[in-house]
């Protein structure tokens, strides 16, 4: 799985990727500091199996705090997008097909209007962050929108003499960016279009489309970041108003990389996502790293439940995308062969089966697979039987 970060220059979207990550991404306030697209890990959390057989954990990958397993993600930070990004302004047709391989967006925006839409420091709250929202709209669906009009009406017409499938088609030529037969189906039959004669769609009938098919296959989660700024809550409640249909939670990634490089320093102990802290070294904090940790318990944590980065992150992947944590082990055994207990933990679509689990843990699990067993109920089940969230899965095959 691959999460993107995007949003124009100066946004906080750098501080968002390094507090999510920990990566050394260089951090300044002015537009295109971040040159070529960083990658990194992230974690998303899930309630730990280990709690419901009295084991204690061991993760090979990610980490677990107080049964709370965190799972890697790979994050993709994209140097900010600007107005006219699909016409390649700022390098913003590179920028944009970095996204081609994502399956989600993170849009962080500076919620509190002090950067333009340049990506240029200006007053706070001088500018209207709605605008933000709006132009990356744009800027994807028109983006899109060049990948299906590359050649359309050569194309168009040879689909209708040689009597093609128009979906099929166009799902081969937009597969780069996970569009399906399916999906163009879907879009050909929602906006009402005679697909035996694609040469007579309008230009208004592919923006439309590509509008469409980007929001299915990049849904988008809207990080509202920098709301420790006075005056930045009341534009995030007017955002929630006038995009009701977006996820959007407020954040201050600042907040949470102060956290986190305290808690990575052992000054204070903090669970990501948490509502509150303990310092555990008061001797080992400057007068001014105290009254940061304050400023952000009494301004951030108390008044909105956490920083917001990590629930951005949880929201993409389960309630965004709907994804599923799946663990594997044994009946007689949650070990694996280093003595390791329930050290992995698979992301997998919804609606996955115990087969896709299977081929997701090797090809010859797949290819071989005989059945699979419940491991809490202890009940075998078929390949073709769906998955739960936290579901603990035992793999037969003959492989």
């Amino acid at each position: 799985m691959l999460v993107g970060i995007v949003g124009k220059p100066s946004c906080g979207k750098s501080t968002f990727f390094k507090a999510a990550t920990l990566a050394e991404a260089e951090i300044a306030n002015y537009p295109f500091t971040t040159i070529k697209a960083n990658h990194g890990v992230g974690y998303v959390k899930v309630e730990c199996a280990d709690k419901d057989f009295n084991v204690k954990c061991n993760p090979r990958f990610g980490y677990c705090i107080d049964g709370i397993r965190f799972v890697p993600v790979d994050l993709l930070d994209v140097a900010g997008l600007v107005p006219g990004a699909h016409k390649g302004q700022g390098r913003g047709n590179e920028f944009l097909d970095d996204l081609n391989q994502a399956d989600v967006l993170i849009h962080v925006i500076d919620v509190s209007g002090s950067v333009n839409e340049k990506g240029e420091p200006v007053e706070p709250l001088s500018y209207n962050p709605s605008e933000d929202v709006k132009f990356l709209e744009v800027e994807l669906d028109m983006w899109y929108f060049r990948n299906i009009t590359k050649g359309w009406e050569k194309f168009a017409r040879q689909i209708q003499q040689e009597n093609k499938e128009i979906k099929q088609a166009l799902a081969k030529q937009l597969s780069f960016l996970r569009v399906t037969e399916v999906m163009i189906e879907d879009v050909i039959k929602d906006l009402g279009l005679n697909k035996e004669k694609p040469s007579e769609w309008t230009e208004d009938n592919l923006k439309q489309m590509a509008s469409k098919l980007r929001k299915i296959t990049k849904p988008m989660i809207i990080a509202a970041n920098k709301v420790d700024v006075p005056g930045a809550a009341e534009n995030f409640a007017k955002l929630q108003n006038e995009f009701p249909d977006y996820m959007m939670i407020a954040c201050s990634a600042e907040s949470e990389l102060a956290l986190k490089e305290a808690a990575k320093h052992d000054l204070i102990k903090y669970t990501p996502g948490n509502d509150d802290f303990e310092i555990l070294k008061q001797d080992g904090l400057s007068e001014q790293q105290q009254k940061a940790l304050e400023f952000i318990k009494e301004n951030i944590l108390k008044k909105f439940g956490s920083t917001g980065v990590q629930q951005v992150l949880d929201d993409a992947v389960f309630n965004l995308l709907k994804y599923i944590a799946i663990f594997p082990g044994g009946v007689n055994k949650l070990e694996d062969k280093d003595g390791n207990v329930l050290p992995d933990c698979f992301l997998l679509p919804k609606k996955s089966t115990a087969l896709d689990f299977a081929y997701s843990l090797h090809t010859d699990l797949g290819d071989g697979f005989i059945r699979a067993i419940d491991v809490r109920t202890k009940m075998v089940v078929g390949k073709e039987h769906p998955l739960k969230h936290r579901d603990v899965i035992e793999i037969i095959s003959s492989k």
